[in-house]
Formats: C-alpha cells, structure tokens, sequence
C-alpha cells in the first residue's frame, strides 16, 4: 500500500488540505453549547480531517507487494546490468512517425486525469514508449501497470519501500545497477522496471499473466495481473 505520495511535490495535494483545513477549523465558542460538546465536535473534525489527508496520500488503485530478491545467475545479471546501463535518449519508437505522433496525442488525452500538464504528460509519455518498445515490452501494458502501481505518481512509495511510477524495489540496484541510483527519476525507474519485467517475462516465456504476478510478488494469484490488464482494456488500448 502506498503510503506517500509526492508528499512535498504534490502542489493539488497542498490546495486540497488547505481547503480541508478551512472546512474543519474549530469552531467559535458559543454560549449555549457546553465545553465537553465543542471538545466532542472539535475531535471528531479533526479526525474527519485526518482520514481526509489519508485518502489524499493513499490511491484507492495500490496494490501491496513487492518484487522478491531472488539468487541471479551471471549471465542474467551480466544481460539485465547491460540493458539498464546502456542509455540513449528518448524517443518515439514507431515505423511511421505520424502513427507516433497520433498515438502520443491519444495517450496525453488519457492521462490528462492523472498528470494535467500537458508537456509533462509528452515527455513522459516519450519515456515510457520509448522505454518498454526497447525491453520487446507492450507499451500499453506497462500503462495499465503504471496505473495500478502508482497512478502515474513519480514520487510514489509503498509499504514496503517499493519506488517511484513502477515501484521498484531498491535491492534491484545492488543486482543490476548501481547503490547511487535515483529510482524516483522517471528514466531510472522505467528502465529499472521494464528490464525487471522482462526479466519475469522471459523466465516465464511469454506468459504475461504470470510475469506480471512475479512483478508485483504474487505469483499465485491473479489479482494483481487482472488489475493491471484490466487498466490496460479501459483506458490505454491501442490500434
């Protein structure tokens, strides 16, 4: 479960507390009512405004789980190492660059309701094709994972210190990158996690359903995969 969420970035996160802040403030003292009534009312606004700032910073999407440290062969961490480390900028990936330019339309009208700027939106959007099509990854999937993961949220933390739009579990750093890398950078966290999942994907040659269980730390359970491809069939389908 998600328990910040671009606490100190967020500035919608600070107009709405504000906001809830006037709505409950104590109010003035009044003659008739008794002091233990006021005490009462004050407590119960306070609380009110308690689970209000809860609900902000805890998106009803969160899934609990983590990726599970697991004993990489050589090779494999040697592969993965090399995927993560070799950088190019980013790009649209598209044999015709005006399929890409429609499709990047598409997305941002999308996304609209969880980023509102739109060159925010563009940019990561950019990342996030450019990134999955490079990892032999279906980019509208990785939408719907991101969905479900953090709600597109970059600064994203989970109960279980799983970081940024993909949450990705720091040890992943010792693996196959580096301890000084930043997994709330956009571009960090996305090749982290696209070379994670294919990693699952590979390993369980092909089966979606199952990398993406292996992703989260459930493998056993549909729950997870069904949410992310779920995301995926309603909002971010594509041709």
């Amino acid at each position: 479960m998600i328990l910040l969420i671009d606490v100190f970035y967020n500035a919608e996160f600070k107009q709405v507390y504000q906001r809830l802040s006037e709505l409950f403030r104590r109010p003035k003292k009044r003659k008739h009512m008794k002091s233990e009534n006021q005490d009462s009312l004050f407590l119960s606004r306070r609380r009110l405004l308690q689970v209000g700032g809860a609900m902000l910073l805890t998106p009803t999407t969160a899934w609990a789980g983590a990726q599970r440290e697991e004993t990489l062969a050589d090779d494999v961490a040697s592969v993965m190492r090399s995927s993560l480390n070799s950088a190019s900028p980013a790009r649209l990936v598209f044999a015709d660059s005006r399929e890409g330019e429609r499709w990047l339309a598409a997305m941002s009208s999308r996304l609209a309701r969880f980023i509102p700027d739109e060159g925010e939106r563009r940019r990561l959007l950019v990342n996030i094709q450019y990134e999955s099509s490079r990892a032999g990854l279906n980019t509208q999937v990785i939408l719907g994972l991101i969905e479900v993961e953090s709600a597109f949220r970059q600064y994203a933390i989970s109960g279980v210190g799983a970081r940024g739009l993909m949450q990705v579990m720091p040890f992943w750093k010792n693996y196959i990158g580096n301890p000084s890398h930043n997994l709330f950078d956009i571009r960090t966290n996305l090749r982290y996690g696209c070379t994670i999942l294919r990693h699952y994907n590979n390993i369980e040659k092909g089966n979606i359903v199952r990398a993406l269980a292996r992703f989260n730390g459930s493998l056993g359970s549909n729950k997870y995969p069904n949410a992310v491809l779920g995301a995926w069939r309603n909002r971010w389908q594509w041709g």
